[in-house]
């Protein structure tokens, strides 16, 4: 039976950790929000923390990576690609 998922919005005091990740599986990613009640994959309660795109890629698996990533692109914030260069060019 697939559960309707509902999401507790989250706001990190430094605007770059906008990606909140499930330390107990780690395999789940979500951008300014988490779960509620509990992770879809392990259901661990309370065990998100944020992090930065470039901190996922240093340790992330390539599926935690896409997935924040995707998470990432479905905001409207300029989206980073995998060579991780942002898409919007600086100007003088």
């Amino acid at each position: 039976m697939h559960r309707e998922e509902s999401f507790w919005p989250v706001d990190s005091a430094d605007s770059a950790t906008d990606l909140w990740v499930c330390m107990s599986c780690l395999s789940e990613v979500y951008w300014r929000k988490v779960p509620i009640p509990d992770c879809p994959t392990c259901h661990g309660v309370s065990t998100y923390e944020a992090f930065t795109l470039d901190s996922i890629r240093d340790w992330g698996t390539d599926e935690l990576i896409a997935k924040a990533v995707a998470a990432e692109a479905s905001t409207n914030q300029p989206s980073v690609q995998a060579t991780g260069r942002s898409e919007v060019e600086p100007t003088e």
